[in-house]
């Protein structure tokens, strides 16, 4: 936490705030600010509701502070609800585990991932209760990608990722289907429309966090970031790993930040951090399994075919490789090299958390041939594709969409293409390419 004045009420209320993000205490009203704290429903709700009734076990994982607690408490209120962050229950855990569902058939555990014999325990007891018993495990880690908790659960849970809050979400647009479903549909039409513009990199500069929401002020939002990475840094980390450098680790950490939305080289990250690659590569899998990144691999069907096979790397919230790269207001954002990259990671965000919502869930794959024919998106639901390019300009044009209609042409399958843009303009730019507003896939 920074170093506050406490004689002045501005910093006062800066502390207060910083408290009540860090989930401390809530304020609903208090005598520095009229705002009020109110529970924003999420889209991934119902998915998480239907799966709890059909299953034994539903693991919840997803980064710090993307809203996994606030949901489980507010949406799942005839469960008992307790945390691993509280060190007497860790501990109750790894010694007694049976005793935390002594008086319960229903029962949320928060940042399991911190008692890995209690997922033993509970395996067990799902068992022998003939899944009577149903449990939520909620964790800031990937347990997919931890071998022997993944293992231990097979066939008994779903595992769902909860990301940062969506556009939509942070409008309170959660009640109708969102508009991304209609665009696998062969018959989907859309009219044309100039629609009211928004200030995208604002809101890239800003990020997706819950706790961001109620932030105004810059400075209090970059305070908020640097006590996110800090708490990171100095928690997550070292709970997952032994680490031998956190100065090593956070080199890393920035040298990626730049080189999120692009292919994925770590002997380039190797150079420019002067860390070793293979501690590069554990470094990586290490950010990936704490959902700080995602890596998705290239598109392809035919192995024989000359493309990029690396995978494409995205930070899980586009604020945060902002921060990290050391752009603190609107104008260095907007000058900076890598302000469509930032555009393509927050995009990428949207669409991974709109594949979530699919049953099952949709796979993202990016596909670049190695003549230079590129798109940023590929999206397989079964049979079908749909490819997204994205395009950090309000006017696009026939010529942005060439790529598109280059891989529609070598897989024709594809129901269509999408243009995502920062204007404010839907229109068709071919007979199966349709051009809009990023946020308006959402809507």
């Amino acid at each position: 936490m920074p170093d506050y004045n406490i004689g002045k009420e501005s910093d006062v209320s800066r502390l207060l705030t910083c408290i009540s993000d860090c989930n401390i205490i809530q304020i609903v009203n208090d005598n520095y600010s009229t705002r009020e704290f109110i529970y924003k429903k999420r889209l991934i709700t119902p998915q998480i509701k239907s799966a709890v009734e059909a299953f034994p076990i539903v693991v919840i994982s997803g980064a710090r502070q993307v809203g996994k607690s606030t949901l489980l408490q507010n949406e799942f209120t005839d469960f008992k609800y307790i945390s691993l962050d509280d060190f007497s229950i860790l501990q109750q855990a790894k010694t007694d585990p049976a005793s935390l569902w002594v008086d319960t058939d229903r029962i949320i555990i928060d940042e399991a991932q911190k008692s890995p014999e209690l997922i033993s325990a509970i395996k067990l007891v799902v068992d022998r209760s003939h899944r009577r018993k149903h449990f939520i495990l909620s964790g800031s880690s990937n347990m997919l990608l931890m071998k022997r908790i993944s293992e231990t659960l097979a066939g008994r849970a779903v595992y769902f990722e909860m990301l940062p809050m969506t556009y939509s979400e942070m409008e309170n647009k959660t009640d109708a289907p969102l508009r991304f479903f209609d665009l696998w549909e062969e018959a989907f039409k859309a009219a044309e429309l100039q629609a009211t513009p928004i200030n995208t990199a604002a809101l890239i500069l800003k990020g997706f966090m819950p706790p961001l929401i109620h932030l105004a002020d810059r400075r209090d939002i970059l305070l908020w970031w640097e006590g996110y990475v800090k708490t990171y840094l100095e928690r997550d980390v070292r709970e997952l790993t032994q680490v031998e450098s956190l100065i090593d680790f956070k080199k890393v950490l920035d040298s990626l930040a730049v080189r999120t939305g692009n292919v994925l080289n770590q002997t380039e990250v190797s150079r420019d951090s002067g860390v070793s690659q293979p501690t590069v590569h554990r470094y990586v899998k290490l950010l990936e399994v704490s959902n700080i990144i995602n890596r998705i691999p290239s598109y392809y069907r035919n192995r024989t075919k000359r493309i990029t096979k690396s995978p494409k790397l995205f930070f899980i919230d586009a604020g945060l490789s902002v921060y990290l790269a050391g752009y603190y207001d609107e104008d260095s954002l907007l000058h900076s090299r890598e302000r469509g990259s930032f555009f393509e990671t927050m995009v990428y965000m949207h669409l991974k958390a709109a594949s979530e919502l699919m049953v099952p869930k949709a796979k993202i794959f990016y596909w670049r041939t190695t003549t230079g024919k590129e798109v940023d998106f590929v999206l397989e639901h079964g049979k079908r594709l749909l490819a997204f390019e994205v395009k950090l300009t309000q006017n696009p044009t026939f010529n942005d969409a060439k790529n598109l209609l280059a891989f529609i042409e070598e897989y024709p399958q594809t129901t269509r293409g999408i243009l995502l843009h920062s204007g404010n303009v839907v229109k068709w730019l071919h007979s199966k390419i349709l051009s809009a507003p990023w946020w308006w896939v959402w809507e």
